[in-house]
């Protein structure tokens, strides 16, 4: 009966309750921003795959901007419906390099959160050279 008076008197009745009512919501948030930042890698590895695709498309020798855009664009179609959200896809092909960008927004988990992505990816146009040393 004692030991009952002495716990009503320190007054910690409901500080459980009190400490979940604060904690829950914290971890609820740190978890929707371990998802936001998962959702952003995996669009930014999926737009860095669709500029590699349209770059190598657009890069071989008879290769033009419109042959890697296609690529790119065929990549975009299948793997970005999910992680990112209105893809732009540029590709330019001149006759010595090929450079292939591509911005969008990740998917958003956290409301008001827009993450941008952007990969980049550039190389040399394949050209065919004829061999000009005289054989002996």
């Amino acid at each position: 009966m004692v030991e009952r008076a002495r716990r009503a008197l320190r007054g910690d009745r409901g500080e459980v309750t009190l400490e979940l009512v604060i904690a829950t919501p914290l971890l609820l948030l740190a978890l929707l921003a371990i998802i936001q930042f998962a959702e952003w890698s995996h669009a930014t590895h999926v737009a860095q795959a669709a500029a590699s695709q349209a770059l190598a498309a657009a890069r071989t020798q008879n290769g033009t901007a419109a042959t890697g855009h296609a690529a790119g664009r065929r990549l975009l179609d299948d793997l970005a419906a999910g992680p990112l959200r209105h893809p732009v896809l540029t590709v330019s092909r001149g006759a010595a390099a090929v450079s292939v960008s591509i911005r969008g927004e990740a998917a958003t988990v956290l409301p008001g959160v827009h993450l941008h992505v952007h990969a980049e990816a550039s190389g040399e146009a394949e050209r065919f050279l004829p061999d000009t040393m005289p054989t002996s």
